[in-house]
């Protein structure tokens, strides 16, 4: 695969992951639209690879807790402050992977890979996010997050298992509806993310292992440190935003996009 190809899918990947406007639902548009290569499973786990380990750069001192917390949970030390974000964030990818699995076994994950449902997911989960965003209260911070909370997160994060939804963008909406603050909800979604995508990303790295070549694995290597870099970027410009700007403009890209891509689907 080419550099400018590879480039292409790690940039995508980076600036999408964590932006309510949803990557899964890019990359499956980039060889729909273009005509490209599909990129293959080997490639999505790379760069699944690289915005991971942004966010975990990025919230380094979260994402240590949480490790922190594991030992703890695992030691019956379940009262620390660190056992419990490892236990919100283990109730809250539950769902996630419930619905995966059932995705995966029925088939329906392959199917709904169409231009038709990523641009209805687009629009109208477009709306949910402004609804929730302009209707939601603001007054809770990522500190209040309970384990009832963590629940519901968690089925609003698995509902992105329909490409064009956003993963990040479903967790925002949620949080949003519960009354947090724009940047406490984006912080709470972004954290969600950190196993959410441990989890997917093990699993296609079990499902391709046998069939990566040393080329595949270069070409891996070289989208994953890219998409790092465009992930942590993309991450840090939105929580700067988030201080004086709502998710409005994301609303509009979503909203804009989805209409193009029914009129491509339906004409």
């Amino acid at each position: 695969m080419t550099l400018f190809h590879l480039f292409l899918l790690a940039v995508i990947q980076g600036l999408t992951e964590f932006l309510p406007i949803s990557s899964s639902g890019h990359l499956i548009l980039l060889p729909s639209l273009t005509g490209m290569q599909d990129q293959g499973q080997v490639l999505d786990v790379a760069v699944h690879i690289g915005t991971l380990g942004a966010v975990i750069l990025y919230f380094r001192q979260d994402s240590m807790k949480a490790l922190l917390g594991l030992w703890h949970i695992v030691t019956f030390r379940l009262n620390t402050p660190a056992a419990r974000l490892a236990l919100l964030l283990i109730i809250a990818t539950i769902p996630v992977v419930v619905f995966g699995v059932i995705l995966e076994v029925t088939g329906l994950s392959d199917a709904m890979r169409s231009v038709t449902v990523i641009g209805w997911t687009m629009l109208l989960f477009g709306l949910v996010l402004y609804w929730t965003d302009q209707k939601g209260p603001t007054v809770k911070e990522h500190t209040e997050w309970s384990m009832k909370e963590a629940v519901i997160l968690g089925l609003w994060q698995a509902l992105a298992l329909i490409p064009g939804t956003s993963r990040s963008g479903a967790a925002i909406s949620g949080a949003r509806a519960l009354g947090y603050k724009r940047e406490d909800a984006a912080k709470i979604s972004m954290l969600m993310s950190i196993p959410a995508i441990l989890a997917s990303g093990t699993y296609l790295g079990i499902k391709v292992a046998a069939t990566a070549d040393l080329q595949a694995a270069k070409d891996g290597a070289i989208a994953a440190a890219m998409s790092f870099v465009a992930a942590l970027v993309a991450l840090s410009l939105m929580m700067r935003l988030l201080k004086s700007v709502s998710y409005t403009p994301y609303v509009i890209y979503r909203i804009g996009l989805g209409a193009v891509l029914l009129w491509i689907a339906y004409s």
